[in-house]
Parts: C-alpha cells; structure tokens; sequence
C-alpha cells in the first residue's frame, strides 16, 4: 500500500499548516445574487445581511502541500422586529469547520445567504 505525500515535519507528527490573523470569505445573498468577499481578524465579528460571522481560528497549508485553507467559524442570524430594529445576540446557526477546497462538506444551511472560506493570511 502505497503511504500519502507528507512532509518531514507532518511525519514526526508536527503540523506544517500555519495559523492566520486573518480569515478571507465569500458571501452569497441567493435573493439578489450579489457576492461579497470581505476579510475578518480572528476573534473579530462581521455582519453580513442578517449574519454575523465570528471566525474563531484558521490554518492554511503551505504552497509545497496539497492547498487547504481550515476555518472554525460561528455565525448567528439576526431578526428584525416590525420597526427595522435588529436583534441583539441573535440566534447560532452554525458552529463548526469549514474548509476552502470543499465548501459543500460542512455549509451554512440558510434561506438567504451562503458564506464560505477562501484563505486564511498572516
């Protein structure tokens, strides 16, 4: 059997992916089809449409290896009352790993928006 392409480093068991400051994504507005790229700091919110999307931690692969960007991400929908007013909070409906090379793997399920990974930066 055949043993996959690992570095050196992910053979003595170390990561060779490196941790970003900055999360790179894409959002979908399926209503309008207007896409949005927009950066994100690590531990920072960012609204988008009724969404606010708070990346906790990502990694990227580095060029030599097979490309992968890993995001864990929390993102929670925000109503809004009769008077335009949004709530505050508003409700988790997603928690979990994202990854860039396969976005259908782990997706937001929402009516309205779609957001997914592209690249994690220093």
């Amino acid at each position: 059997m055949a043993m996959p392409l690992a570095t050196a480093s992910a053979q003595d068991g170390s990561l060779s992916s490196r941790p970003g400051n900055v999360l790179v994504m894409r959002g979908l507005d399926k209503v309008t089809a207007r896409t949005e790229d927009f950066e994100i700091r690590i531990g920072e919110e960012f609204r988008f449409g009724s969404l606010t999307i708070l990346p906790r931690y990502c990694r990227r692969r580095p060029p030599e290896e097979t490309p992968e960007v890993f995001v864990f991400v929390e993102i929670f929908d925000h109503r809004q009352d009769d008077n335009g007013v949004i709530e505050e909070g508003g409700t988790r409906v997603f928690s979990g790993w994202m990854f860039a090379s396969n976005p259908a793997l782990n997706p937001l399920e929402h009516a309205v928006y779609d957001v997914w990974p592209i690249d994690c930066r220093t």
